[in-house]
């Protein structure tokens, strides 16, 4: 007698294991955010530059993350997510083989700023399980689950990642040391060739070229003259000049793609009630959860005997700091459905997350000198970025239609990656001793800079938490989104 599984088991069945190989996806993506951080100073030692120069690394990665994504998230509604999925993982692969093997600050750059494409998984991911779940009669909570369960592992392998790197660092090449992760992104390009299945795309139509033009030279300006500000100092009039033409650009941009059908970025859907206050919210969680990384390793591992401030830490310690941050990011994560619940819904649970974000780089402000008070300070911001990363993409995805749900999602990734390349290079800037070209007069932070830094994330999380007061109570339910 032959049994047959109850069509929902079957599907419950085929979620589980295509959701197993994602978990795959994320861990990669976990170790390349943990592998490099607890390293920075020994990089910027190996590559001969200065720390407060470290933090354009990650300025220019983010930036040209924030241009993929929206390429990227329009394909996978074109051409189908599980494709994009395999390209961008071929791309970031190419990127950290590049940084094993870059010689200086330019090319190392340029490699940095390549590997910057898995930006775009986690929201490709998420729009994979959106759409298996269409039928299910819980896409919402489905999806939400889905999300939480990659984030975990996401944060996770960020402390594998950052111990791995931590214990190595000492006795590894740091061209051998560079290649682990370019070997681990390598392998899982085979695992979603293998685990995740091809759907075609829901969306029809082309790309908008001229708008990812027109927003890339409006990025690439307002870069450059945060780049004249670092280099001429903060009274810097061709920078500030330059960044005025820059709002200009973006100004065109935003009319040039109202108009156009099929536009690159969907300001249409970007500035809906239901989707602006979560799309800020996202570039505004980008400035403490991207851009102050590396200030944060560089003032732990500072030597509070030369400088008169810092931790005077070891990379094993850096380890150990983002492993507790990350633990509670992943606590953060997992337990979304249930502080949802108990706070009596996703929006409180999330204004409640931006608030603890705040608080924790706030007390970086009079805390500072002990390392239990530097455990303290990130395990609390870890424990509202856990829910926030979790959740931002499911909100953005819930308040779209379905054959945008991948354009949704990826704008949330997109404007955090803006946000976070912004307060990289504003960063940048505060932890810059003067505006001077001389490397040897840059090579020391200013305490006031790391304050700056602080104050900054603190101020964006706590303004995180009044946009998320301004969206409907609809965008954050299973309910359909009024049109």
């Amino acid at each position: 007698m032959t049994t047959t599984r109850p069509p929902a088991q079957t599907a419950a069945r085929s979620l589980a294991a295509i959701v197993g190989f994602l978990v795959l996806v994320e861990v990669a993506s976990g170790i390349l955010q943990g592998y490099y951080t607890p390293i920075y100073p020994q990089i910027a030692e190996h590559l001969s530059i200065s720390e407060g120069d470290i933090n354009w690394f990650e300025a220019a990665q983010l930036i040209v993350s924030a241009l993929c994504i929206p390429l990227l998230a329009r394909l996978g509604d074109l051409i189908g997510h599980k494709s994009v999925l395999l390209i961008s993982t071929a791309v970031t692969a190419l990127g950290s083989w590049w940084l094993a093997f870059a010689p200086d600050f330019t090319t190392f750059l340029i490699g940095w700023a390549i590997q910057g494409a898995y930006v775009v998984w986690l929201p490709l991911e998420i729009a994979i399980i959106h759409r298996r779940t269409r039928d299910s009669g819980r896409q919402q909570l489905l999806t939400r689950r889905g999300a939480a369960i990659l984030v975990g592992a996401l944060e996770l392998a960020v402390i594998i990642g950052a111990v791995t790197s931590g214990v190595l660092v000492e006795s590894l090449d740091m061209n051998l040391l560079l290649a682990l992760p370019a070997v681990v992104v390598t392998a899982v390009f085979f695992v979603i060739l293998v685990g995740v299945e091809q759907a075609p795309g829901d969306d029809t139509g082309g790309i908008d070229w001229a708008g990812l033009g027109l927003i890339t030279v409006a990025l690439g300006v307002l870069m450059g003259g945060l780049v004249w500000l670092r280099l001429d100092g903060a009274g810097s009039l061709r920078g500030w000049a330059t960044i005025l033409a820059s709002v200009a650009v973006f100004a065109v941009f935003w009319r040039f793609e109202q108009r156009h059908p099929e536009p690159i970025v969907d300001v249409r859907l970007l500035s809906s009630p239901a989707q602006w206050p979560v799309q800020v919210t996202a570039f505004l969680f980008g400035i403490p959860v991207l851009g102050g990384q590396i200030p944060l390793s560089t003032y732990a591992q500072a030597d509070p005997v030369e400088r008169g401030y810092g931790l005077g830490a070891e990379p094993a310690f850096i380890s150990t700091l983002i492993g507790l941050y990350v633990v509670t990011l992943a606590i953060g994560a997992f337990t979304l459905p249930l502080t949802t619940r108990l706070l009596g819904g996703v929006r409180r649970a999330l204004v409640v997350a931006c608030c603890l974000v705040g608080l924790g780089y706030l007390l970086w402000l009079p805390f500072n000198t002990e390392t239990w008070q530097a455990l303290v300070n990130m395990g609390i911001a870890g424990l509202g970025s856990g829910a926030l990363v979790a959740a931002l993409p499911a909100a953005a995805a819930a308040a779209a239609p379905p054959e945008r749900t991948g354009i949704a999602t990826g704008m949330t990734n997109g404007t955090k990656t803006v946000g976070g390349a912004i307060a990289s290079a504003v960063f940048a800037i505060a932890l810059t001793a003067t505006g001077s070209l001389d490397a040897a007069a840059e090579e020391v932070a200013p305490f006031s800079g790391y304050l700056t830094v602080w104050a900054v994330c603190a101020g964006a999380s706590f303004l995180a938490a009044l946009a998320l007061l301004a969206a409907p109570k609809h965008a954050f339910s299973d309910a359909p989104v009024p049109s």
